[in-house]
C-alpha cells in the first residue's frame, strides 16, 4: 500500500492506494484531510554588524543574559565608579549595570533593545 497526498479544490487529502492484482478489485482508502503545511518561515531581520570593540580599555560586560532596556550613557561621557550605565532586563527584573571604575566612555557596543548573553561587551571605558 502506498500513501499519497492529493489536493482537490484547495483541500488536501492523505490517500492510501493498493496496487491492482489480476482478478481482484482495487481498494481505495481515504483518511482524514492531511494537515495543512506550515507557512514558510518569515525572513529573519538582518543582523546588524557591530563595530569592532575597542581594545585597551576597561570593558563593561553583561553579567547575565537579557535585553538592554535603557542606555544611560553617551560616547564621550565621563563616568565615576558605580554610575549606572545600562538597565538590563533578565527574567522580568530590571538590573542596573554599573561602572566598575571611573573613566570616559570610549565605545557603546549594546543599544536599547539588544539581546545579550553573559560576558557580551556592552561598552568600553578608557
Amino acid at each position: 500500500m502506498k500513501k499519497f497526498n492529493i489536493t482537490v479544490n484547495g483541500k488536501s487529502y492523505e490517500v492510501e492506494v493498493d496496487e491492482v492484482v489480476e482478478n481482484s478489485a482495487p481498494v481505495y482508502q481515504a483518511s482524514a484531510p492531511a494537515p495543512k503545511a506550515a507557512p514558510a518561515p518569515k525572513k529573519a531581520a538582518p543582523v546588524k554588524k557591530q563595530a569592532p570593540v575597542i581594545t585597551g580599555g576597561e570593558t563593561v560586560t553583561s553579567p547575565m543574559p537579557g535585553t538592554v532596556m535603557d542606555v544611560k550613557i553617551k560616547q564621550g561621557d565621563v563616568v565615576k565608579k558605580n554610575d549606572v550605565l545600562f538597565i538590563l532586563e533578565a527574567m522580568k527584573m530590571q538590573n542596573e549595570i554599573r561602572a566598575s571604575k571611573g573613566g570616559t566612555v570610549a565605545q557603546i557596543v549594546a543599544t536599547k533593545g539588544t539581546s545579550v548573553n553573559t560576558g557580551d561587551t556592552l561598552a568600553v571605558l578608557k
